[in-house]
């Protein structure tokens, strides 16, 4: 009996756990707490960047008495983002904007009828046994259906801010990961954005800033916790019950 207790509640830790209650219970009083400033490539969900890489080529020979580095983009020393701790910002302007409409109409009518003129000779004995049977016409059916669905999906978001985010890793070819992570807390609401992906070392302009639209394997994630969140989330058993029912 002591045994089944202890994993009941181990069972009801976890399924709190899971749910983010234990993180609400915690925060109940003070609101959400930012996260420590920290190494974003200590993450456990963290992993190296592995993408297609040309074949290495041989560097370009030093030429005698030049003033103009081989390989390098300006006269002078550049100090773009270039190296694995950099800063570099970036510009996130989003603002999409998606309509659709979607109509389907379906009808169908159908009618079947079956007799039996001829069956081994039962035709003349089974009127007098049922009485009023037609072997002509023993089965009709009729079939009809008509289906109208009309769906609509409207959505429109529009995010624009800029944040700093720091080089993780410098792939063979060159190319930047970059990871970038900003949170703001006002009132007891926790605003969460993270950027993460590739960009070019060409695509960083003299000002050390970089478009989203230049980042390849984006990946751009805004969202929310707090009170004002939770409001608007339904409830983790509404959620559970939506999920498994069939019905």
């Amino acid at each position: 009996m002591k045994r089944a207790y202890r994993l009941l509640g181990a069972g009801a830790v976890l399924l709190l756990g899971g749910c983010g209650i234990l993180t609400n219970l915690s925060e109940v009083g003070r609101g959400p707490q930012l996260t420590p400033t920290s190494n974003p490539t200590t993450d456990p969900n963290w992993r190296p960047v592995t993408m297609p890489m040309p074949k290495p080529s041989p560097p370009p020979p030093a030429q005698a008495n030049s003033l103009w580095r081989p390989g390098a983009r300006a006269f002078f020393k550049d100090q773009r983002a270039a190296r694995v701790g950099d800063i570099v910002t970036i510009n996130v302007n989003m603002n999409h904007a998606a309509t659709l409409n979607n109509n389907v109409m379906a009808q169908r009518t159908g009618s079947e009828t079956m007799g039996a003129p001829n069956m081994f000779g039962l035709e003349a004995v089974l009127p007098k046994i049922i009485h009023g049977l037609n072997m002509a016409s023993l089965a009709s059916v009729n079939e009809g259906s008509n289906l109208t669905t009309i769906g609509q999906i409207q959505r429109n978001e529009n995010v624009i801010v800029q944040l700093a985010g720091t080089i993780t890793q410098v792939l063979p070819n060159g190319n930047l990961v970059v990871v970038a992570r900003q949170e703001m807390r006002v009132n007891d609401e926790l605003r969460q954005l993270v950027v993460t992906g590739v960009i070019r070392p060409e695509d960083i302009r003299s000002d050390n800033t970089v478009a989203d639209d230049r980042i390849a394997e984006a990946r751009i994630f805004y969202a929310g916790r707090g009170q004002l969140t939770q409001a608007a989330e339904p409830r983790w058993g509404d959620q559970l019950l939506q999920t498994l029912l069939p019905f």
